[in-house]
């Protein structure tokens, strides 16, 4: 512990972030890094906790209801309207967070990388898009607030690179096996990452004429710069790691013509299927995924980046230029919609949540440690706020048909929902006589994704589970196996105790059969086995996958 009293005598401390008014004008990386005395402070913050939640990595399962034996002997002072929700707890990759902010506090850069490398293969990705749970669940945040730990991550691994520590590796003994991946996600580049330090020959294959997956063509650039992408990439294939664009396997012809070749196939492809809004008007032009929104995008910037267009470079693609903007959904992609329709030029900008809007603090059902499920504004947002002068977020609304002219989308009619508790169901309901038409003239669906491309079944032969997601031979539960007990624990047997062995993390839980589909020689990882997650989650699997594959491989 660097600094006993750092968390008492120093106020946590973020990036300094440019204005709203002079960021929209572009679409690089807007912080401004601390100076390093006050990062080296920051870091001092860390209390080195004996038993840390920062860095547990588990997925806790919601509370189970209540029988009626254990609700005559809950006590009189617990309430019985409301259950533990459930959620993520700490970092998944179990960075050994403790240790690296002492080590950056006594200003030990150096050993702050390596140890941070130990458990991270990619900190400049998480240091910048994760949402870090990891400071969730720090102990400072029970009552205050947490260590800078994403800062820190991004401070030691930038610093890394400035003084050439980030070097490729490549192994000395090599196993003389060969493993293609298909996919260059998170999952799939940190699945090639661990698997070519463990000695195989790694190929991975990409459809797109880019590697990263959503890394490049799914985040926009003000959040993860391209050439940070292209950084790695480059480490990567010095370390030996062969990467193929282009490449998209959607045949069986070409599944099989992979498996012949390779001792063991990972599908890495991602959750790539996006929710649909099937309803009158969904075929109109104008109404679009909002993937294929940020992908346009983006490819528009990377393509001016060689030119000399100047004003092409600055504001990439003109899909939303003056056109008023409705993006349905509230998750992160719905938030880079904003800002990049922003950057684009439009002329209103509205969002669709069906959820009300969140409380200022932790509801009773999302205590400390879980994740926060809170308010927040986050950077598309309050550029929209400062811009147009008002929150562009409409709650609890519910899109019911699109309205079009001459095949063209002009708006759309949406209804008003109210949200009740039904005894352990939250259930929701139109609002009688709150229809309403709401003009748009670029409706972008940004609802999420319902699991793996069914292309998958047809060219490799897998089997996919009920959600849609590659199925396994263990079962797909966010890289670890569902737990055999609520987070509650049982009042029928009179204990109060909550266990951590009530939890299995993924980054423990490498057995093969966990990441084996149907199909023999195929594994699969990430979000494609998984469902929809965050990139720290599908590097955490991408290297379990990889231990796995490893494992059989030496049978």
């Amino acid at each position: 512990m660097g600094n006993p009293r750092g968390f008492i005598e120093f106020s946590k401390q973020k990036p300094q972030a440019q204005s709203p008014k002079e960021r929209i004008k572009h679409y690089r990386e807007f912080y401004t890094p601390l100076p390093i005395e006050e990062q080296q402070r920051q870091a001092g913050r860390c209390m080195d906790c004996g038993v840390a939640f920062c860095h547990t990595g588990i997925n806790a399962p919601a509370q189970k209801p209540y029988s009626e034996v254990a609700r005559q002997n809950l006590p009189t002072c617990t309430s019985q309207s409301w259950r533990v929700s459930g959620g993520e707890i700490g970092c998944p990759l179990h960075n050994l967070i403790p240790e690296w902010n002492d080590l950056v506090y006594r200003s030990h850069w150096e050993q702050a990388y390596h140890r941070l490398s130990l458990t991270n293969p990619f900190p400049e990705f998480t240091g910048r898009v994760c949402p870090a749970p990891c400071e969730d669940s720090c102990v400072c945040a029970i009552n205050g607030e947490s260590v800078a730990i994403k800062n820190t991550e991004l401070n030691i691994i930038e610093n890394a690179f400035e003084n050439g520590l980030v070097k490729p590796f490549s192994p000395k003994v090599k196993s003389g096996k060969k493993v293609a991946i298909i996919g260059s996600g998170p999952a799939g580049l940190a699945c090639a990452n661990s698997l070519n330090e463990l000695g195989h020959s790694v190929v991975v294959y990409e459809r797109s004429d880019k590697i990263g997956g959503l890394l490049m063509y799914g985040i926009p650039d003000m959040k993860l710069d391209k050439s940070i992408v292209q950084r790695r990439v480059e480490i990567m294939q010095k370390s030996g790691i062969e990467f193929r664009v282009n490449e998209d396997i959607n045949t069986k012809s070409k599944a099989d013509k992979i498996l012949a070749q390779y001792d063991a196939v990972v599908l890495a492809t991602g959750a790539s299927k996006p929710i649909d809004l099937q309803i009158e008007g969904r075929d109109s032009k104008g109404v679009m995924f909002a993937m294929d929104f940020l992908r346009d995008n983006t490819k528009k910037l990377l393509q001016s980046a060689t030119s000399a267009k100047k004003e092409c470079a600055k504001k990439g693609g003109d899909i939303a230029k003056d056109k008023r903007v409705l993006i349905i959904g509230s998750g992160d992609t719905s938030v880079d919609c904003v800002a990049v329709a922003l950057r684009q030029g439009a002329s209103s900008i509205t969002r669709f949540e069906r959820s009300p809007k969140r409380e200022q603090n932790r509801a009773k059902s999302n205590p400390w440690p879980l994740k926060k499920q809170t308010f927040y504004t986050d950077y598309g947002l309050e550029e929209a706020i400062e811009h147009f002068g008002k929150d562009v977020r409409e709650y609890q609304k519910l899109t019911k048909k699109f309205i079009a002219k001459n095949g063209q989308v002009s708006g759309v009619v949406a209804v008003d929902l109210e949200w009740k508790q039904e005894g352990e169901k939250r259930v929701r309901s139109e609002v009688s006589g709150s229809e309403k038409e709401y003009k748009a003239d670029l409706v972008l669906l940004a609802m999420g994704f319902s699991g793996s491309e069914e292309v998958l079944k047809s060219a490799f032969g897998v089997e996919f589970d009920s959600n849609g997601n590659v199925a396994t031979k263990c079962g797909n539960s966010a890289g670890f196996s569902s737990p055999s007990k609520s987070l509650a624990t049982s009042l029928e047997k009179e204990t109060t105790d909550f266990s951590t062995s009530d939890f299995t993390s993924g980054i423990a839980k490498s057995s093969a059969n966990l990441f084996r589909t149907s199909r023999d020689k195929v594994y699969a990882c990430g979000d494609s086995r998984i469902g929809q997650s965050l990139v720290v989650w599908a590097i955490a699997d991408g290297i379990c996958c990889a231990k796995a594959v490893h494992s059989a491989l030496n049978k």
